[in-house]
């Protein structure tokens, strides 16, 4: 899998760039297209799957958005990232996150921790430099990818025995309203504090892109090769 380093000018008015909502919404098209079937996966590769999303989402996805939200100048484009951190915490999100992973007997261990600390780090690394029209983007691709992978997940678990659904099942639904206020977001930050001409925009989705592939098709007899 390859990622897509992709470099846009900034819109002079208040509605962002089509182009750059219609670029995130292929590339997450185009990742889902390319799933892998769960049924003809093993139960080992299925397990993985989902042990390296959790070591990945339930500890990094709060942190993540909290530092966006630090990054964010402008005031029209916070309440949005506050909302989202409200649900976040007062749902409880990763605790959902936890049950689903204790359920279909996927709990991460160290070892699906440590297959994703490399791109896990260089997105730390990346939100670490506080870039608000970066990070935004980068946020509305994860929850917009997150909301169609969904079905895929739980299909995952399924196979592997587990009826714990409720990560899936709310996260299919409200993340589809977190996508639009995150792109919406966007749009005022872009005028209040736009980026550079030259900049990559793209930055943290190729980031993300980059994780999840290494979430889906990591495979443990290859690394050890």
């Amino acid at each position: 899998m390859t990622t897509q380093a992709v470099v846009l000018h900034q819109p002079e008015s208040a509605t962002m760039d089509s182009s750059i909502q219609e670029t995130i919404t292929q590339m997450i098209d185009g990742m889902i297209g390319q799933l892998p079937d769960p049924q003809a996966l093993t139960s080992a590769e299925r397990r993985g799957i989902i042990a390296r999303y959790s070591a990945v989402l339930e500890g990094n996805f709060i942190y993540w958005m909290t530092a966006t939200l630090i990054a964010t100048k402008a005031e029209g484009a916070r309440p949005i990232l506050l909302e989202n951190l409200y649900e976040e915490t007062r749902d409880a999100h990763p605790h959902m996150m936890r049950k689903f992973a204790l359920a279909a007997h996927s709990f991460p261990t160290d070892y699906d921790a440590l297959a994703v600390h490399e791109e896990l780090t260089d997105m730390r690394l990346f939100l670490g430099r506080l870039s608000g029209v970066q990070s935004l983007l980068a946020m509305a691709f994860f929850e917009g990818f997150i909301q169609k992978f969904m079905p895929f997940l739980a299909e995952l678990a399924a196979a592997e025995g587990s009826a714990e659904m409720e990560y899936t099942d709310v996260h299919g639904v409200c993340d589809i309203a977190h996508t639009a206020g995150l792109f919406r977001a966007l749009a005022i930050e872009m005028l209040v504090d736009p980026i550079e001409p030259g900049t990559d925009i793209f930055e943290g989705v190729n980031l993300l892109r980059t994780l999840m592939n290494r979430i889906v098709y990591f495979r443990p007899e290859l690394a050890a090769a």
